[in-house]
Parts: structure tokens; C-alpha cells; sequence
């Protein structure tokens, strides 16, 4: 076999492929094999029919036809092997020539990692916004508080805003017929919230309880979406909040502390731990977005386009298991589908970007994953998931992604060393320690780290073998190529 590359752009090569017609007698035989086990022909065991007959039977260009198929994939795999290459997405095969007896010729188009020139990135600096809690957000919280706590008592008056109401709803059409799809009893409203036709609060301000009144609107969902109709408002009660006193009694209520001030005191502890987070986030973010802005990489233009076509199924996936529509998340964000998918692409250009350029940082600086990092990655991506580690190591196995989880820490790894060499300090100019940031529950991940670690070696396997057949996703060393990872639609 003799092969030719030949660059189209940065990320896209064309492979000539040459394969002598006697190395094809492997896939041939393969090929007679096969067809012979899957025939009946009378006088002749399955799978004992003679190469002739099948020739004689079926015809010799079926047989070639078999065996040229079975063999692109391997030709294909040795080419991008021998010239070295990182191929992303499918390939697209072209059969230039062949014919029984001669030389088989294909070409292959295929993306390819963009060879990247990485910038000095250690010693990156980054501002970040301040960590501290102001007593007007404590405030804020506490009165979120209270509304939870607060209950609805009814009032003899007239409805206002920010009343709570119970309402009956019917719609009909300008010519008096009923509409059942817009029917509807005993709802509960806050006046002035909007949240369901317009033109209802202006109805509802200053109605009595048993009145009733009719108003025009547009319905905005159904079938008669965006049709003029007319609705009658009946409304069944007026109800307002009233929220507790801000006090030692509604610090017990609401919490475990005694005192009000305890509250308060633990409150703003954890909003500042909160912002603490955020800061080490926005600094994550910043130190990619720094990097980027400092390196050229050209996106695989194939391969970018299957990515925004995986991430626009798995909305629509995920709006089909909610009950919802594409139309109808559109609308709620309040973008055109050319917005949205414009949107879209640019995420994920993004996204890309950055998995490349970690991709590349995680290479030059050799970086390894261990079964222990491994395990405890896994062990906090199914804690999302409501599996048990086991059961989501099988799914991840079953589905093929076992590399994309190690390519998760590897990328995740090479973040860490880059933020580990970065001076970030806050809008103050003082320096924000990141290592000194845990998450709430790292203790608790750890935890059941050492418990799996233990499992394993009680039931006689080898810790450094964890979660069975994902060690098998070479986890010791970072794979250059490695999947790129589809990020969460947003």
C-alpha cells in the first residue's frame, strides 16, 4: 500500500490511498467467507460453498464489492497512521479505481487538529471582581427569606398589584364560540406579574371578588396561537403575603440559630464563600479567554458544523423530554431561529477553541491521569446523574465516550496548571488564592473517592484498574486525540 497527502487547509487534508490488488486477497477470502455462511445452495453445507460457485452464483462483483468494504476502513486507518495524522469527525471516501484484478485507488477528505503555536502562558495575568458581601445584599436575602416563610391571608377589597388572586379564565372568539383549549378554573395569580395574557391585569386592578369582565388579547400558545380573541375574567378571591418579623423567632424558625444576628453572621459567611467561587470561575474563564486572544486557531470547518448539529439536537432533545417546543423556547428567549443558531455556532467556536488550546498545553507539558483522578471525576459527574459511580462508568463505556471522560481531565489538568503559574488578583489589587477555594462537598467527593478505592480492593481487583473497563480508555496519558467534548446547551 502506498500513500500521498496532500493539505487542503490548516485543519483538512486529502489522503490518496493505492492498494495493490493482491493485498486485498485478506479482505477476499473474508469476503467468501462471509457470503458462503449466509447462502443456501443445494448440495453445499452453509459456510462450505466454494469461491466458483458463489461466482457462478451471485456473481464476482458482489463479492468485490464486500471485500473492498470491509478493507477501506483498515487501508484508511493504516494511511492516517503512517502519515501521523490527528484525524476529528467521519471521513468522506471517494473509490477512484478498481477493477477485478487491478490496483484499487481511493481518496479520503478528512478534518485534522490544527497544529497550534502556544504563547507563554506562564505568569498570566488576570483582575477579577471583589469577594466582599455588602450589608445591602444580606438585606436582599433575607428578605427573600421572609417570602418564603411569609403566608397568604385574604383580604376583603378590591385586587391591586401584587396581590395573590384566584381567577377563572374563558376564551372565546370574536363571534361568541367558546375556545376549549382556552378554558381554565381556580388559576393562581400575582397581579401585575404578567405571566399569562395580556391585558388581564389591567382587567383585574380594582375588580371585586364574583366579578366578572371581559377584555380582548392574542392567545400565545395552542393552536389559535396569535389569534384575537376575547376573554372573560372571573375573579374567585384576593389574597396578599404577609411576611414575619425580622427577629430571634424567625432566626429559629428559619434556621438553626438562636439569634437573628447568628443568621445574619452565617449568611453573609457563605455568600462571601459563594463569591469566593465566582472569583475562581471568572478567573478560569479569564485565563482561556487571555491565552486565546494571544494564538491563532483555525476551527475544522466539517467538524464544527457536526458539533452545532449535536448541540441543536440535544436542545431539541431535551425540550421534546420537558413537553416543549423549539418554537416555543425561541420565543422565551426572545430570539429569531437565525439568532439562535448564529448563538449557537458561536459557542461552540468558543468551545472549541478552548479544547484545542488545552488540548495542546496538556501535550507539551506530558500531563497523566491517574486511576485515582480518574475515579473521582467520574464519581462527580454521576453524582448529576442519579446513578451510582458503577452504574455510570457502564453507561459511559456502553455509549464509547471512555476516552471522552479522560480527555475531561486531561483538559481539566492542564486548566489547573495554567491557573496554578497565573497572578490573579481582585479590582483591589489583592491576590486571589485559588488554591485555598474548595467546593461545598469536595470533602464528601473524596470520601467516596477512598470508599471505591476500597470496594475494589476488597473485592480482590486492583485499584489501579477502577471503574472496570473505563481503565481501559488509556487513562495513564493524555490522547491527543482525543474527542473534543460537547459542552451542555446552554
Amino acid at each position: 500500500m502506498k500513500s500521498a497527502v496532500e493539505t487542503l487547509n490548516p485543519t483538512r487534508v486529502r489522503l490518496t490511498v493505492e492498494v495493490p490488488f493482491e493485498e486485498l486477497k485478506p479482505s477476499l477470502d473474508a469476503a467468501y467467507k462471509k457470503i458462503g455462511g449466509q447462502v443456501n445452495v443445494p448440495g453445499f453445507r452453509k459456510g462450505k460453498v466454494p469461491p466458483r460457485i458463489i461466482d457462478q452464483r451471485f456473481g464476482r462483483a458482489v463479492v468485490l464489492d464486500e471485500a473492498v468494504n470491509a478493507a477501506l476502513p483498515q487501508f484508511y486507518g493504516q494511511a492516517v497512521e503512517e502519515a501521523e495524522l490527528q484525524v476529528l469527525g467521519q471521513p468522506e471516501v471517494d473509490v477512484k479505481e478498481f477493477a477485478d484484478g487491478a490496483q484499487l485507488t481511493f481518496t479520503v477528505e478528512v478534518d485534522i487538529r490544527p497544529e497550534i503555536t502556544l504563547p507563554d502562558y506562564d505568569g498570566l495575568e488576570v483582575t477579577v471582581d471583589l469577594a466582599e458581601v455588602t450589608p445591602t445584599e444580606v438585606d436582599e436575602q433575607l428578605e427573600l427569606l421572609r417570602e418564603r416563610f411569609g403566608t397568604l391571608v385574604g383580604v376583603d377589597r378590591p385586587a391591586a398589584s401584587d396581590d395573590h388572586v384566584s381567577i377563572d379564565l374563558s376564551g372565546q372568539t370574536k363571534e361568541g364560540q367558546a375556545i376549549d383549549d382556552a378554558q381554565a378554573t381556580g388559576l393562581s395569580y400575582v397581579v401585575g406579574s404578567g405571566s399569562l395574557v395580556a391585558g388581564l391585569d389591567d382587567a383585574l386592578a380594582g375588580m371585586a371578588v364574583e366579578e366578572s369582565k371581559v377584555f380582548p388579547s392574542t392567545l400565545v400558545a395552542g393552536p389559535r396561537k396569535g389569534e384575537e380573541v376575547d376573554i372573560e375574567v372571573k375573579l374567585v378571591s384576593v389574597k396578599v403575603r404577609e411576611l414575619p418579623e425580622l427577629d430571634d423567632e424567625f432566626a429559629q424558625t428559619a434556621s438553626s440559630f438562636d439569634t437573628l444576628e447568628e443568621m445574619r453572621e452565617d449568611m453573609t459567611t457563605r455568600m462571601r464563600q459563594q463569591k469566593k467561587l465566582m472569583q475562581g470561575g471568572s478567573a478560569r474563564d479569564k485565563v482561556i479567554e487571555t491565552l486565546l486572544e494571544k494564538v491563532e486557531i483555525p476551527l475544522p470547518a466539517a467538524f464544527l458544523h457536526q458539533e452545532v448539529h449535536f448541540r441543536q439536537d440535544s436542545i431539541a432533545q431535551q425540550l421534546q423530554q420537558a413537553g416543549a417546543t423549539m418554537e416555543d423556547y425561541l420565543e422565551h428567549e426572545g430570539q429569531t431561529p437565525e439568532e439562535f443558531h448564529a448563538d449557537l455556532e458561536k459557542r461552540a467556536e468558543e468551545a472549541m477553541r478552548a479544547q484545542f488550546l488545552l488540548d495542546a498545553i496538556a501535550k507539551k507539558e506530558r500531563i497523566t491521569v491517574d486511576q485515582q483522578e480518574l475515579t473521582r471525576h467520574l464519581i462527580q459527574r454521576a453524582a448529576g446523574t442519579g446513578l451510582t459511580p458503577d452504574q455510570f462508568a457502564q453507561q459511559i463505556v456502553q455509549a464509547g465516550q471512555a476516552n471522552m471522560l479522560v480527555a475531561e481531565v486531561v483538559r481539566a489538568k492542564a486548566l489547573a496548571l495554567v491557573l496554578k503559574g497565573a497572578k490573579i488578583t481582585d479590582t483591589a489589587g489583592a491576590e486571589v488564592d485559588l488554591a485555598a477555594l474548595r467546593p461545598e462537598g469536595a470533602e464528601e467527593i473524596e470520601e467516596l473517592v477512598r470508599e471505591e478505592m476500597e470496594k475494589l480492593s476488597e473485592a480482590g481487583g486492583d485499584p489501579n484498574e477502577a471503574m472496570n473497563e473505563v481503565a481501559e480508555a488509556e487513562a495513564t496519558e493524555a490522547d491527543p486525540a482525543s474527542p473534543i467534548i460537547p459542552a451542555a446547551p446552554e
